[in-house]
This record gives C-alpha cells, sequence and structure tokens, in this order.
C-alpha cells in the first residue's frame, strides 16, 4: 500500500523516534515495511523513514539500485533497518548534494562521515552488524537522521538555509506539486 508521505512542517518530522518495542510495533512488522518500501519506489526516492510516513517509530528503508550505473557496488543493496544505532564513524567526511522526499525540489550540499558501522535489527526481529561507506552509506545516515528529527536543510550552510526558507515555509503551508501522495499536519494533497 502506498501512504502518504509528510512534508517539511509535520510536527512528526521533528520528533525523535521511538525505538520499536513489542508493545509499539506496527501490527504487522514486515507488511509495514513492504509498505514504506513501495512507497519509496513509488516516489522515486532511494530510502524512506517512518516518520516520514506518519509513524514515529526507529525504522528506515533504503534501496541503492536505481544508482547502480553510477555505483556498482548498489546493484544488490537494500536494506531494512529497525532501532539502528550508529556504532562508529569515520573522521574523513565527503560532501554530497541530497535531497529529500520530504521537501520536494530542494537540495543542498551536506558533509557527513565517509564510513559508518551500524548495528540494527533486520525485519526478522534479528540483530545485525555492518560497515557502510560510498553513497549507501550516505542513504543510511540520511534516514538515520530522520529517526532523530533531523533534516538535510538542518545540516546546509547558513547562506544555503536563506536561500531556501522561503521554498520551505511554502512546503510547510503546503504550497507544493509532487507527483506522489503527500500529506502537511492537516490534510492530504
Amino acid at each position: 500500500m502506498i501512504l502518504p508521505i509528510y512534508l517539511y512542517g509535520a510536527e512528526v518530522l521533528r520528533e525523535k523516534a521511538a525505538e520499536v518495542t513489542e508493545q509499539n510495533k506496527p501490527e504487522d512488522l514486515k507488511q509495514f515495511a513492504e509498505d514504506m518500501k513501495e512507497t519509496m519506489l513509488h516516489a522515486d526516492g532511494c530510502g524512506l523513514a517512518a516518520p516520514q510516513v506518519g509513524k514515529s517509530l526507529r525504522i528506515l528503508v533504503v534501496d541503492g539500485r536505481g544508482f547502480k550505473d553510477q555505483f556498482p557496488e548498489l546493484a544488490d543493496f537494500r536494506r531494512t533497518m529497525i532501532n539502528p544505532v550508529i556504532i562508529a564513524e569515520s573522521e574523513s567526511t565527503v560532501e554530497y548534494s541530497e535531497g529529500c522526499l520530504s521537501i520536494p525540489d530542494v537540495d543542498a550540499n551536506v558533509t557527513r562521515p565517509e564510513a559508518i558501522r551500524v548495528r540494527y535489527l533486520d525485519e526478522d526481529m534479528k540483530e545485525q552488524e555492518e560497515q557502510f561507506d560510498g553513497f549507501g552509506c550516505r542513504m543510511i545516515q540520511h534516514e538515520y537522521d530522520h529517526l532523530d528529527g533531523i533534516m538535510f536543510t538542518d545540516r546546509a550552510t547558513p547562506i544555503r538555509k536563506k536561500l531556501i526558507a522561503n521554498k520551505l515555509y511554502g512546503i510547510s503551508k503546503g504550497n507544493v506539486r509532487c507527483s506522489y501522495k503527500v500529506r502537511t499536519d492537516k490534510k492530504i494533497i
């Protein structure tokens, strides 16, 4: 099922998401993860965090297969991460232009660690620990930020923040056109 994606300005995007527990996990966790993936792919995205579909839970999905021509190492790169924790990150950093399904038609250069190590639960609630680098690493960090209520625009330079301020305000008011279903706190657009 394709879910509406919450836009910049929605309160759920600024909350620190709760860890998934037996008490608060979606009734069918695997189906919820599948719905997130379907929503992400329908919107032509490469990552999505649960807060972006209105659930303040520590779940993210990433899919790099669409970038396999540019980044061959992503040919089979797909992950669902539940309660991810970045346990190590490199001192070396890399800058890259990012965008977001919750902030359509806005981009900004963001500097992030070049490599990270993540501990997480997979869809079967089995613990995993992996090292990531390259574009896959960036995708995970971007979605991980959403779990802490951080948007990529928060990491932009002060001048870029100034340049996009009016556009962000418009998005928060629902003044946006998207090819996918979106919503504000008040309505589906």
